[in-house]
């Protein structure tokens, strides 16, 4: 159930419809409207009786919850929510731009690819310390070492760091060094892993499950924003489909759906959804014209030897010429891309 106050609700009226809600044994998500405040019940308790609900001062109007998803969607958050991150606000007119290798592999390559992918204008370093791997034989990562290294490239480049964390445990070291937790496909249904990043009220950026429908991505999401962390972006990665031809099939559809019933930021992550590097660019094209608040894009500055993911991944080269096609359709959807900056350190570059 969703309470709407009139805009000329004082404290103690709402604060009476909060106890009210809670003594029927619900919790309660607030937020604002254009001076409207919102009262959101969350969980599970005693039938509601919306009439009684709209009996008392103050209340402009009773309305049920049409999802199982509360804080996730609009009736419980009409307006976008923007997340702080380094100075930017992704899900802003300013479009956030995350890049970097799948893979930590080395000091070298993660700070010389961080330095590339600044320069041509990405807002925030990705790279994989942790890597959930089809194969038990495959390259796994370096871990905390991984960690240590992308710490130092965004001490050389200002860039924020993303990252994966595989598991619950891991949550508190992995907020040492990252500034977004990353949940990757295989554990959006990991409800551990969900709570625990929801309680490290630490920027989550949440993948979606290469099955998953949407409403599972946004119950993925609730367990987050449960914990009274908002600061959650969802990540259309591409889902699995009956076409082998690309790696998985890019659910545009999901973006312009997204946007409209969750006030949640969306990236999109166009290298695993095709898989291939050639087709990277057309599809992160069409995810800003769908209204796609980012991209997420795996850069390595020599793919063919790349430890994971090299086919899917940009050179640095090819890279920028994508972030300036991007500066120039951006405006023409209302959104901005800034114009690159050199990074910071560069002397202590190695």
């Amino acid at each position: 159930m969703v309470v709407i106050m009139s805009t000329g609700a004082g404290a103690r009226e709402v604060s009476d419809v909060i106890a009210r809600v809670r003594s029927m044994g619900y919790d309660v998500h607030l937020s604002d409207d254009k001076g409207h405040t919102i009262i959101g019940a969350i969980g599970e308790g005693r039938p509601f009786d919306f009439d009684q609900f709209m009996a008392l001062p103050g209340v402009q109007n009773v309305m049920p919850a049409d999802h199982p998803y509360k804080i996730a969607g609009r009736d419980y958050h009409p307006n976008d929510i923007q997340i702080p991150l380094n100075g930017a606000r992704v899900g802003s007119p300013d479009l956030t731009i995350i890049a970097g290798p799948c893979s930590v592999e080395s000091r070298q390559q993660v700070i010389e690819t961080a330095h590339a992918v600044k320069e041509a204008g990405a807002t925030a370093l990705r790279g994989g310390a942790f890597k959930p791997r089809s194969s038990p034989y495959s390259f796994q990562g370096l871990g905390e070492e991984g960690l240590k290294y992308l710490a130092e490239a965004r001490e050389e480049t200002g860039l924020p760091v993303v990252t994966e964390v595989m598991e619950s445990l891991l949550v508190p070291l992995v907020c040492q060094y990252a500034d977004v937790l990353q949940i990757g496909t295989r554990n959006m249904q990991n409800y551990a892993l969900l709570h625990a990043a929801g309680e490290s009220q630490h920027p989550v950026l949440l993948k979606r499950g290469m099955s998953s429908t949407i409403e599972e991505w946004l119950m993925s999401a609730e367990y987050i924003l449960s914990h009274g962390n908002m600061q959650v972006m969802l990540c259309e990665r591409g889902i699995r489909t009956f076409e082998t031809y690309t790696r998985n099939t890019f659910d545009v559809n999901a973006i312009p759906v997204l946007k409209h019933i969750s006030p949640l930021p969306v990236i999109a992550d166009p290298s695993h959804a095709v898989g291939k590097w050639e087709y990277v660019e057309a599809v992160s094209m069409a995810a800003i014209a769908a209204g796609a608040d980012g991209l997420m894009l795996e850069v390595h500055p020599d793919p063919a030897h790349a430890k994971s993911d090299g086919r899917q991944s940009l050179t640095p080269e090819r890279f920028a010429a994508l972030v300036e096609k991007v500066r120039q359709l951006a405006p023409i959807v209302g959104r901005r891309v800034g114009e690159p900056v050199p990074a910071r350190g560069l002397g202590a570059r190695g």
